[in-house]
């Protein structure tokens, strides 16, 4: 009778790691990893607590330039129409406040309205030349602000018209028909239109007026510029040579009558008066 010799079955041992639950599991890498894990944490806390800084910086920021900006609108609007030397100190205040909103607080919401506003104030104050910088510093920094670009470009060109630089006005005002979406190209075809006619060329004002009708028939200057072409045609009516006048026909002149021999009863009363004188 033979015997079959049992073997055990090969049981690989497990290691200890094996046996850990998963949360002892986890408590055993971080123990392994504390300092790495130490390092990661600290530098969540500190990126939180620098955006966590630099929002509540902002807000300040936001409140501070809000009020500096209401401040200075007040001075500006409350400017009393018969007392000019404090409308000038008014405005000048308004000046100083607007120049701190933009040199403080640059990143502010209300940054770009008061940066526009101090060009405007400036203008008004006749520091022109000032208000033209303001108005190119704006197109230069908030160049992506459509809403705002077109006006600040139209009260550009205007500071140019204030100087006497037509041309330059032109082209400011034109420049502001090729910004998407502005709000303000009704208006700006009714001055070039304006130019045009103080330059003496109806034909480029007429170009611009009907632009305006045609693309814009709601504007509320549709009207005046219907008006002015109605002007402008009947002045250059009389420029286009006339059509020749057909010949009148000339006016019949009755023909000349024959004289008629002299009636013989003259004859004969001269008679008798020869007799007698002999």
């Amino acid at each position: 009778m033979s015997y079959r010799i049992r073997v055990p079955a090969k049981v690989d041992p497990l290691d200890e790691a094996h046996l850990l639950t998963g949360v002892d599991r986890f408590l055993h890498v971080l123990q392994e990893q504390r300092r790495a894990v130490l390092v990661g944490v600290g530098v969540v806390l500190v990126a939180g607590a620098v955006v966590a800084g630099v929002m509540w910086y902002d807000y300040q920021s936001t409140l501070k330039a809000r009020e500096l900006d209401q401040e200075a609108t007040l001075h500006y609007l409350n400017r009393p129409a018969d007392d000019p030397k404090k409308s000038q100190e008014q405005l000048s205040q308004a000046i100083a406040l607007y120049k701190q909103v933009v040199e403080q607080y640059p990143r502010s919401p209300g940054a770009p309205l008061a940066l526009f506003h101090l060009g405007n104030a400036q203008v008004l104050a006749n520091e022109v030349d000032a208000g033209i910088e303001t108005y190119k510093r704006f197109m230069l920094l908030y160049g992506s602000n459509t809403s705002l670009l077109g006006l600040v470009q139209q009260r550009l060109a205007y500071a140019y018209l204030a100087k006497g630089d037509r041309d330059q006005a032109v082209k400011a005002f034109t420049g502001i028909l090729d910004i998407p979406g502005a709000l303000n190209k009704d208006h700006v075809l009714f001055e070039l239109a304006k130019i045009e006619e103080s330059q003496s060329r109806p034909e480029g004002a007429l170009a611009h007026y009907q632009d305006l009708m045609k693309n814009y028939p709601n504007s509320p200057f549709t009207s005046e510029a219907a008006v002015r072409v109605k002007v402008l045609e009947v002045k250059k009516a009389p420029e286009t040579p006339a059509a020749a006048p057909a010949p009148t026909p000339a006016a019949s002149v009755p023909a000349p009558q024959p004289e008629q021999p002299a009636k013989a009863s003259s004859g004969k009363s001269a008679a008798p008066s020869s007799k007698k004188k002999q």
